[in-house]
């Protein structure tokens, strides 16, 4: 299948009674640091549908998906794909969406060595993507706030 052009993010988080809302970062195989759910969409899928299969590749988790606001870029070339796509392409965006788990369980793909459940503050620090940190702080926001948007 071929590559598309966009990038999305997916991040896992658990609400506790009682307790602050966990999120759960994974430590790359290749790169050594943490971040979401991370992958590109292939041919005429869709953020969404893009979302929902690298969510569940990476991590096994099913269930209700919220895409966010949080949108950036990383540079098309360094992509493989890049030589497919239009010449004029420099930047291609990055969509960001949460998944509600409903338990600690997750089922790591061979992209990741670990994964770690942790509160707000300590899965900033563990972030290296300024962008992840970005998203993670829309979706804590949209958690206190109540102000979830719909899933799909």
């Amino acid at each position: 299948m071929a590559r598309a052009p966009f990038n999305v993010l997916v991040i896992p988080f658990l609400r506790q009674t009682g307790g602050p809302d966990l999120f759960c970062p994974l430590l790359r195989a290749d790169g050594g640091y943490w971040q979401w759910i991370a992958g590109g969409g292939e041919s005429a899928e869709s953020s969404r549908e893009a979302a929902r299969r690298e969510t569940l590749e990476e991590s096994g988790l099913m269930g209700a998906i919220y895409p966010l606001s949080s949108i950036s870029s990383v540079p098309g070339n360094v992509f493989a794909a890049r030589r497919h796509w239009p010449k004029d392409l420099y930047v291609i965006p990055v969509y960001t969406f949460a998944i509600e788990a409903t338990s600690r369980e997750i089922q790591l793909s061979h992209e990741h060595t670990a994964h770690q459940w942790a509160d707000y503050k300590h899965s900033y620090e563990l972030l290296h993507w300024q962008s992840d940190q970005a998203a993670l702080w829309e979706l804590s926001q949209r958690l206190q706030d109540n102000q979830m948007p719909q899933p799909f």
